[in-house]
């Protein structure tokens, strides 16, 4: 799951040749007059995308090494790229809840892939040594869980914050839209906070898996059925990108993932 939402974000990069805005903000500006940037991105994610996703198994490609450097990347992004953007660049707009959705999804990409990289096992791992990226990457898995609970806090947050807008997403056929909304805000918020401390984890996860992945089937699809042209597609990434927090979560419940 995580792996095919890194393949659709790098698919999207080569559909609207520019970059989106969870990958790189508008700072550094520069970044954003080239195209060849966004294509090379876009490039690079399908190539990693495929390689954690098991879809093609290179013999001398070593897939926890791959996780651990997207990890790396997305980690630097958020606080050389997005950080600097919000505290320094656009200090109006830092008391805004949705400004921070960008570098709160770049870290949750990041944890991600912590996250997997943390479910392979270590002594495959070492065979040829590892370089300073891979070191400082196996250092930081520990915290894989807690960069994605980040996002999964700001989810929650938004609930309360846009209540009307987020009840607009809620199907009619539910019903009860505003009790959707907020109980859905308090079991994000919940589950970030269980996640992060370790807090029945295994369970939580499970949970938030399944609630993501009902948002998967209620939501995402069919947006991305009635808008699949909206954004350049934007909407079917984002169903991807469902899947891919759905994933995140199932790796952390996954009983034998000792190390998170």
């Amino acid at each position: 799951m995580y792996g095919l939402g890194i393949i659709a974000l790098g698919v999207h990069q080569l559909v609207i040749l520019k970059f989106r805005s969870e990958i790189l903000p508008p700072f550094p500006e520069w970044a954003h007059h080239y195209i060849i940037f966004p294509i090379l991105t876009g490039i690079a994610l399908i190539g990693v995308g495929i390689i954690i996703s098991g879809l093609i198994k290179l013999k001398f490609v070593h897939t926890k090494r791959v996780c651990l450097y997207l990890a790396f990347c997305f980690l630097v992004v958020a606080l050389i790229c997005h950080l600097p953007y919000i505290l320094i660049i656009s200090t109006e707009k830092i008391l805004q809840l949705q400004v921070w959705f960008g570098v709160g999804e770049a870290l949750a990409y990041s944890g991600g892939a912590l996250v997997i990289a943390g479910s392979f096992s270590e002594n495959g791992f070492n065979e040829g040594g590892s370089h300073v990226i891979e070191s400082i990457g196996e250092k930081l898995i520990p915290y894989g869980r807690i960069f994605y609970s980040i996002l999964i806090f700001i989810f929650g947050c938004s609930h309360f914050v846009y209540p009307a807008f987020v009840s607009t997403m809620v199907p009619k056929w539910i019903g009860f839209p505003m009790f959707w909304t907020y109980f859905v805000g308090v079991a994000l918020i919940g589950a970030a906070i269980a996640i992060t401390f370790k807090i029945g984890v295994k369970l939580i996860a499970l949970l938030l898996a399944l609630m993501l992945f009902l948002f998967f089937l209620l939501f995402h699809v069919p947006d991305a059925i009635a808008n699949p042209y909206a954004g350049g597609g934007n909407e079917i990434v984002r169903a991807f990108v469902a899947l891919l927090f759905c994933g995140i979560a199932l790796v952390i419940a996954a009983p034998d993932n000792s190390r998170q």
